[in-house]
């Protein structure tokens, strides 16, 4: 597979080919991100019943440039707890992985940055490295609540990366290669979705975890923490965090589409060009993040304690199981359509074990029972 060549066919230099390549795709990310943060606000509006951006612009499109610049021109306030360098450093560490990643993603055929032989591995790596940038956020601003967010973020980042990439394994088993393009080659007749239900729920599920969406959204609490590792940042340095946050949202949903909707093959495949590919690649990205605003408006947020627990006691040992599936599949060479089946068995029963653990009345002893009050003596 071969890369379109913007630099190599006007001035034959692959340096400037690949320089025009990041430079397009940072500014295409830096709009949606701008459109990411309306488009939210405008869904969460609509589920609850109200407006929304209404004002900047017409029906409020221009809201998320007033945004920014307000964030611009705020002042850049360091606490004087802080570590100076690693309070400093830290939005660079969270913000820089979220754009290396789009070096290996597809966006359409024989069009991206690169063309990566392990471009599911490079992924997995360079996410890894935001975890650092949050437990410095965390660490380098002199505050507790900050500190306890950092911490709650690691935590939950380092567990769900666990189900995250064993399930994207189990696709990567099915598939035999970790090229993200040769994955969407596959996919030309019948999407991983159709094969790999229970992996998609588990990426969905772990997504949501390593984004800091609701429900899992408790190292950004404002009610317990005030608004978790980033609280004692300000202007531009807070506008790097959540424009991190929203591109890590875009390159999810993109990563997600190539792995299991098709990504730009299913269902026109090659026949069509590169620009309605770009737009159906846009298309599935967009639904994976409705799908997310929705969860957003919809579920209320969990515990922390509910949170490690669904991952260690659930979501680990469902992905395993998924991964010994697979492979029990693969060794006895069995067709495919028995490998679905069993996956959408044990899709439907997991997320209906979830339900019915969920809408199970909690017990007020379980609540309240458990809490002894203390004795005051008599005076």
């Amino acid at each position: 597979m071969t890369d379109l060549p913007f630099g190599e066919v006007f001035f034959g230099l692959s340096w400037l080919d690949a320089i025009i390549r990041i430079v397009i795709v940072v500014l295409v990310m830096t709009l949606v991100v701008v459109y990411l943060t309306y488009g939210e606000r405008k869904v969460v509006a609509r589920f609850q019943m109200r407006l929304g951006p209404t004002r900047t612009g017409p029906a409020g499109l221009l809201q998320g440039f007033a945004d920014a610049i307000k964030l611009l021109i705020k002042e850049d306030v360091r606490p004087r707890n802080a570590d100076r360098w690693v309070f400093e450093f830290a939005p660079y560490l969270t913000f820089i992985p979220v754009f290396l990643v789009l070096v290996a993603l597809p966006f359409a055929q024989d069009w991206g940055v690169r063309n990566l032989a392990l471009g599911m591995f490079f992924v997995f790596a360079v996410l890894g490295l935001n975890i650092v940038g949050v437990l410095m956020a965390g660490l380098g601003s002199g505050n507790k609540y900050a500190l306890l967010g950092g911490v709650r973020a690691a935590a939950q980042m380092i567990s769900y990366e666990i189900p995250l990439v064993v399930a994207l394994l189990a696709v990567a088993m099915v598939a035999g290669t970790l090229d993200l393009n040769a994955i969407v080659s596959m996919q030309d007749s019948r999407p991983f979705i159709l094969i790999q239900p229970l992996a998609f729920v588990i990426f969905v599920t772990a997504m949501l975890s390593e984004l800091h969406r609701a429900p899992f959204d408790i190292p950004v609490a404002e009610s317990e923490i005030v608004g978790g590792y980033f609280v004692e940042y300000s202007g531009i340095r807070w506008s790097m965090f959540q424009l991190a946050e929203y591109a890590a949202l875009w390159a999810f949903s993109i990563f997600g589409s190539a792995i299991f909707l098709g990504g730009w093959q299913f269902p026109f495949g090659d026949d069509w060009g590169w620009g309605w590919q770009l737009v159906l690649t846009l298309i599935k990205s967009l639904i994976m993040i409705m799908l997310i605003f929705w969860v957003r408006a919809t579920l209320p947020r969990l515990r922390m304690d509910q949170l490690m627990s669904f991952c260690w006691k659930a979501l680990i040992e469902v992905s395993f199981a998924l991964l010994l599936v697979n492979g029990l599949f693969l060794f006895h060479e069995w067709p495919q359509e028995i490998l679905a089946i069993v996956n959408w068995v044990g899709a439907i029963l997991f997320l209906g074990g979830i339900y019915l653990r969920a809408a199970r009345k909690p017990s007020t002893k379980n609540l309240v029972g458990s809490y002894k009050h203390a004795e005051v003596p008599n005076p």
